[in-house]
């Protein structure tokens, strides 16, 4: 046995091989290390071989494009409304004084995670009064089996986007102990969900008469009717295929060709994005005020416990300042990897996903009449779109659901009040063509205001004869209208440029000089824009830029000289950078 190896060597070398291995495939199933694993056909010939295409775009192997998406299966489903809730019942009695709060797979969720230390009921939170109490937050991914376990008073608190909220109305509002009592929105989408296209798709009126897969009644439907609505395009000409899950909308879109758009989230968006032949259109990074989270109490749990309801606004405000430091956010991922079961990795990666609003952008969401993306105009689009395609019928008023009065009490307090947004872009000034050459178009939004002719006057009146009494009347009547929708459009897209173009008709064509005509379609857009910063105070000015068309592109084609049609602004939305 003299100069062999002794038995323990060869366990150490055992050991040695498996760390390697598992090191391996640890570095397989880690985002950032960096691929998945994937199969190799034992027929395939290294690059030395000289039988493999060519890399594309320079790169030293070809992208993987069958194995980006999160799941590979997926299954169409048929077009339909949320069911009916399955029943509803007075709220379960607390636990020790346990207040059970839904939340979804989501990273606007990290301040209620932070603030409770996990998700289990083991710190103890403090009412302004007093008194202690705990939450367990329960982890419900499904919209439907959140609404009939919080109708169901199995939890006392729920989850949402704003414009799910009209979808889950619909059978919540029948019972007032359920009503919805939201005190709080948690945040902004920033980046987390999005529009991936082919690249023969160049504006979002592309996707007229194309078809376009995403999961219905979500964020994803939300998204895809805001930005074809605004582009012109009725939901009915397009083509929707609707899947369970984002998830597997990406997947279909990934392995069926024929399909022209997506809607999902990320990562699926960034990786589909990153395929030759693909592009994202639009994600909520550009579109960063149109997703709101929020979380509300049931209308009778809230009426019996006020001050839980106002220790958890605290609670949850407080972390989000909290969560400013990097240290606070590694320790809100590592609780986020256990109640998600994913690795750690992935919980910090997703934080960017969702901008976290604190109290002052609060105040502005619930408080402010004049922002342009507060929550009773994102609430009241969200349900013109949803009646539109008949998912919702009956209408809630948007202040039967808010409890202002948390927010409305910590405004005298110097610690909250003191607050500022931290989520605004600072646009530089740049002209309409400097942008126009910059980044590709995402959407086209055509208004038609009816500008008196050789006017730029929005509030233009005119006399008229009533019942043989002159009256004096707007001549378009409807422009507050429609300065409100390019409002709304433009506050919703915080992180986009917008160029307003003015146009003429061409009833004088030959006989006026080109450079008349472009001064007053000019004027036009530039009115726009100036009343539009005056109705909308907190906009910046440098997102909008101005320009004169003239009579160069009639609003139709085969109607040329529909003159009242022609004098009309179109409002075109670009992103900050080329994506």
């Amino acid at each position: 046995m003299n100069g062999q190896p002794k038995p323990g060597f060869y366990f150490v070398v055992l050991l040695v091989i498996l760390s390697l291995v598992g090191y391996g495939l640890y570095r397989l199933k880690t985002p950032g290390g960096d691929a998945p694993p994937v199969t190799i056909d034992a027929g395939q010939q290294s690059a030395s071989g000289g039988d493999q295409p060519p890399p594309s775009d320079g790169g030293a192997e070809a992208p993987d494009a069958a194995g980006i998406t999160t799941v590979k299966e997926y299954a169409y489903v048929p077009s339909q409304k949320l069911p009916d809730v399955k029943g509803v019942s007075n709220y379960k009695a607390m636990d020790a004084r346990t207040v059970r709060f839904a939340i979804n797979v989501w990273a606007g969720w990290a301040p209620i995670v932070h603030a409770n230390g996990g998700f289990k009921p083991g710190k103890t939170w403090m009412s302004p009064g007093g008194q202690p109490f705990k939450v367990e937050l329960v982890l419900i991914d499904d919209p439907v089996a959140m609404r009939d376990a919080y109708a169901a008073g199995d939890v006392h608190i729920g989850w949402a986007t704003v414009d799910m909220l009209p979808l889950l109305l619909e059978s919540l509002q029948k019972d007032s102990r359920v009503m919805p009592r939201i005190y709080q929105q948690i945040d902004w989408s920033n980046g987390g969900d999005g529009i991936v296209v082919r690249d023969a798709i160049k504006t979002a009126s592309d996707l007229r008469g194309k078809t376009v897969v995403l999961a219905q009644n979500s964020p994803s439907h939300f998204f895809a009717l805001n930005t074809l609505i605004n582009s012109g395009v009725e939901p009915a000409e397009v083509d929707f295929r609707f899947t369970n899950t984002a998830f597997e909308a990406a997947a279909a879109f990934n392995a069926d060709k024929k399909i022209a758009g997506v809607v999902s989230w990320a990562p699926d968006i960034y990786n589909l994005s990153d395929v030759k032949g693909n592009k994202l259109l639009v994600s909520t990074a550009t579109a960063n005020k149109l997703i709101a989270d929020v979380w509300f109490a049931r209308a009778d749990f809230a009426k019996d416990h006020p001050d839980i309801m106002e220790g958890l606004v605290r609670g949850i405000f407080d972390s989000m300042v909290a969560l400013d430091e990097q240290e606070a956010k590694q320790q809100v991922a590592t609780w986020m990897a256990e109640g998600y079961a994913l690795p750690a990795s992935e919980a910090l990666a997703m934080l960017p996903d969702a901008h976290w609003t604190n109290y002052a952008e609060n105040r502005e969401f619930f408080l402010n009449r004049n922002n342009p993306t507060n929550f009773e105009r994102t609430f009241n689009t969200a349900y013109v779109m949803y009646r539109k395609i008949g998912a919702v019928t009956s209408r809630v008023s948007f202040d039967q659901l808010v409890d202002f009065s948390v927010l409305q009490k910590l405004n005298a307090e110097p610690k909250y009040a003191n607050q500022k947004s931290t989520y605004g872009i600072n646009f530089a000034p740049m002209s309409a063509s400097a942008i126009q050459s910059e980044s590709p178009e995402i959407l086209t939004k055509t208004v038609v205001i009816h500008f008196f002719p050789n006017s730029w006057d929005l509030f233009k009146k005119v006399t008229k004869d009533k019942n043989g009494k002159a009256v004096e009347e707007l001549y378009d009547p409807n422009v507050d209208f429609v300065l409100e929708e390019i409002g709304k459009l433009a506050g919703s897209y915080g992180a986009a440029r917008i160029v307003i173009e003015g146009h003429t008709d061409g009833s004088m064509k030959g006989q006026v000089p080109d450079s008349a005509v472009r001064e007053l379609s000019s004027n036009r857009a530039n009115s726009v824009k100036q009343e539009l910063l005056r109705k909308f105070p907190t906009m910046d000015p440098n997102q909008f830029s101005a320009q004169g068309a003239g009579w160069a592109r009639p609003a139709d084609v085969s109607d040329p000289d529909n003159h009242a049609k022609n004098r009309r602004v179109e409002v075109k939305v670009y992103p900050l950078e080329s994506q």
